[in-house]
């Protein structure tokens, strides 16, 4: 039952946000015929436009047909370049995967460093362990990635201050270019994991059955794996879930700060043409990859959440 309730849960989300996207794109001002005609159109001639692009159809009437053609996974088509919306989200998307793997290689390990060394910390250093960690996730991911160009690739000249990916070509091609970009995703996203599993881990060495365990002389190593780990895994699964939506949604600032040729970087251009397909599809495919992250740890944190007593 637990696990019907998260996709209820999840798909009554998606749907909230569809609509959020869909009105975000209504704000915008301005439009994609306007834009396209860059000034130089007659009234009558960007009636025809819109009139042709279904941009003068009530927005009700275009949020249903959008939402309907959504589900049946037909993204339409980009009102800029005239391509396939999917066409275009597909070449995008490995390059988004690359650098997000890469991102995320580091920080799940660096979270848990961070949360241990937070969590375990003494109590009289615990508060600025924590503070710490806060003030490390507090800073934005632009600035983070301009120190990151200045010491690296200005000061010490080891890495390229651009991540430029050859037409055709794999970002893999050039691990270099992803080296940046992954750690500006990765120090952030750690650190505000860090933030919320440091709790966590707080409140599990200082657990009863735990100190009980140290009393007793367990060894610290199987007090860790047999009565503290287990307490950690279902926030841990809960945290990990949130880490790695944060990288998918950090993507847009990054890539347009590397000028890495992914999904966010896609995002940006998009909104800035009013191409509002390319902005609905890619902005409902970030988020359909973070709730349904998010609803698949709830699950699994709910299977793995220990409920018939400490571990022998």
């Amino acid at each position: 039952m637990r696990v019907v309730a998260v996709a209820v849960r999840a798909s009554v989300v998606l749907v909230a946000v569809s609509i959020m996207v869909f009105a975000a794109t209504e704000l915008l001002p301005s439009d994609a015929a306007a834009v396209r005609a860059g000034g130089g159109a007659t009234p009558d001639e960007l009636a025809r436009m819109r009139s042709e692009a279904g941009l003068d159809d009530p927005a009700a009437q275009r949020y249903l047909r959008w939402l309907a053609a959504m589900a049946t996974g037909d993204t339409g088509t980009s009102l800029v370049s005239g391509r396939p919306v999917a066409a275009l989200v597909e070449a995008r998307a490995g390059a988004t995967l690359a650098l997000a793997g890469a991102a995320l290689a580091v920080a799940v390990p660096l979270t848990a460093l961070m949360a241990w060394a937070a969590g375990a910390a003494p109590r009289r250093v615990r508060a600025g362990a924590a503070g710490a960690v806060a003030g490390l996730a507090a800073v934005p991911q632009a600035a983070f990635a301009a120190g990151l160009v200045a010491v690296f690739s200005a000061a010490l000249g080891w890495l390229p201050p651009v991540s430029l990916v050859a037409a055709g070509g794999s970002p893999l091609d050039r691990p270099e270019t992803l080296v940046l970009p992954a750690l500006a995703l990765a120090v952030p996203a750690a650190a505000y994991g860090a933030g919320l599993l440091g709790g966590a881990v707080a409140d599990a060495l200082a657990a009863p059955h735990v100190a009980d365990a140290v009393l007793r002389g367990v060894p610290r190593r199987r007090v860790a794996a047999r009565h503290v780990l287990p307490f950690l895994l279902a926030p841990a699964v809960r945290v990990l879930a949130t880490v790695a939506g944060s990288l998918l949604v950090a993507t847009a600032v990054v890539e347009t700060v590397f000028g890495y040729a992914g999904l966010g970087e896609l995002l940006v251009s998009a909104v800035a043409t009013r191409d509002v397909p390319v902005v609905q599809a890619v902005a409902m495919l970030s988020a359909t990859v973070v709730v349904g992250g998010l609803a698949a740890a709830d699950a699994a944190a709910a299977l793995t959440d220990p409920r018939s007593g400490v571990p022998a």
